[in-house]
């Protein structure tokens, strides 16, 4: 019993930490949800106001500023639908998407004469197609963007990071317009940010790269992947915003797994298959290779007898030359030994009379220090005489020492004793 409630006290710490993690990536969500939702109403809507307020501010009357207002919701509310979407359409959270649009609307907007309706459907094709075209080309999402939000400052330098086939010049860039006017039959202006993105829009769909994301993220395990992560995201803000669909998100969420269940588990089931054809073969793989092996046996014997016979066979026919050349060997190390010898001797001699001299040198220094006698004798007897007496001093100073501990140690025994 104590084991069972210890494993489940851990699982319920475990689930507590984990939606205590998931609260706080919901409120970070959210939180970031709250000032991308401000970002669009700013750029394609009313700023969040009511239709009496956005009226006052325009200096208009409320009926006179209704359409105007009605447009500028519709045209928020469509950016936010399309950001709702952005799971399947581009693999895109709906902070995503947003931060995104927001990033180069202004210049959008501008370009279309303030027509927020129209630049939040060339927004929405923009963004779906810079995701197509990381997808298609390679290049990472962030590169993409970084060169549309160049482009919103008619800066083209980063138009190579498409993968077009158009460097990043401003020269490349009117190619590109005139290649897509050549294409749609339409006019764009260099001038337009629109016309940039229409123009872009026109050379990927000629070269098959538009729609693949949505494709892929029906069809490939990397793109349901990433929708079902961005739909896990989705869900997380609705997590923290009571004012959301949360049925539709958590269908979002459940519609992605499925997909992504849909295109991975059948290529486990083959990855299971191919790995028990692999154990199955490998059986017959091993009896082959021994097979093959075995019958290359007799000829490795072979190789080795005939390499072992040529060893004996060489050693054999050259045995007296062998002889003769170890002999002529011994014979001139014998030879070298007594050349040797004389030398050898003639150092011995040199040796044995070199010592002889120095031992007559040192005779004669050892008896010209005999003279050193008395006085040595005289020194040491002075020595002697001073250490007796320091001894002499010290019993003296050791009894008297004694004594007085005797005395003390009796004195106490005394005091110590029956009376």
């Amino acid at each position: 019993a104590k084991i069972g409630m210890d494993a489940i006290g851990s699982a319920v710490s475990a689930a507590a930490g984990a939606m205590v993690n998931l609260g706080k990536e919901a409120l970070n969500a959210y939180a970031d949800y709250e000032q991308l939702v401000g970002g669009v109403e700013t750029l394609f809507g009313a700023q969040g106001m009511e239709l009496e307020d956005y009226a006052q501010s325009v200096g208009k009357s409320v009926d006179a500023a209704r359409g105007e207002y009605d447009k500028l919701i519709e045209a928020q509310n469509k950016v936010f639908d399309n950001a709702s979407q952005a799971f399947k359409t581009a693999g895109l959270s709906q902070n995503e998407y947003m931060e995104t649009v927001t990033s180069f609307s202004a210049a959008l907007i501008s370009s279309l004469g303030g027509d927020t309706a129209k630049a939040a459907e060339v927004a929405d094709l923009a963004i779906v197609d810079m995701a197509d075209n990381a997808n298609k080309m390679g290049s990472t999402m962030e590169s993409i963007q970084t060169a549309y939000q160049g482009f919103a400052k008619q800066n083209y330098t980063m138009l190579d990071n498409l993968k077009l086939g158009y460097g990043g010049t401003k020269t490349e860039m009117e190619r590109l317009l005139a290649d897509a006017q050549a294409i749609s039959g339409i006019e764009y202006n260099i001038d337009s940010y629109a016309d940039v993105v229409n123009a872009i829009h026109v050379i990927q769909t000629q070269m098959g790269i538009t729609g693949t994301t949505a494709k892929e993220a029906s069809e490939t395990i990397s793109g349901s992947l990433a929708m079902l992560g961005a739909a896990w995201d989705n869900l997380t803000v609705g997590i923290a915003d009571d004012t959301q669909d949360f049925d539709k998100l958590m269908s979002d969420f459940t519609e992605s797994f499925l997909t992504a269940a849909g295109n991975i588990l059948p290529r486990i089931g083959t990855i299971i298959g191919g790995m028990a054809n692999l154990i199955s073969s490998m059986g017959g793989f091993v009896v082959d290779a021994a097979a093959n092996l075995i019958s290359y046996l007799p000829d490795f014997i072979d190789a080795g007898k005939n390499l072992i016979n040529a060893v004996v066979s060489g050693l054999s026919e050259n045995a007296p030359k062998i002889a003769e050349t170890a002999m002529q060997a011994a014979l001139q190390l014998v030879s070298a030994f007594f050349e040797i010898i004389p030398n050898l001797s003639t150092l011995g001699q040199s040796l044995i009379s070199t010592l002889d001299k120095t031992i007559k040198n040192s005779v004669k220094q050892i008896f010209d220090l005999t003279g050193l006698i008395p006085e040595i004798v005289d020194s040491a007897a002075d020595l002697i005489l001073q250490l007796a007496d320091s001894l002499t001093d010290g019993v003296k100073i050791f009894a008297d020492i004694g004594t007085k501990i005797f005395v003390s140690l009796a004195d106490s025994l005394g005091l110590l004793l029956p009376s």
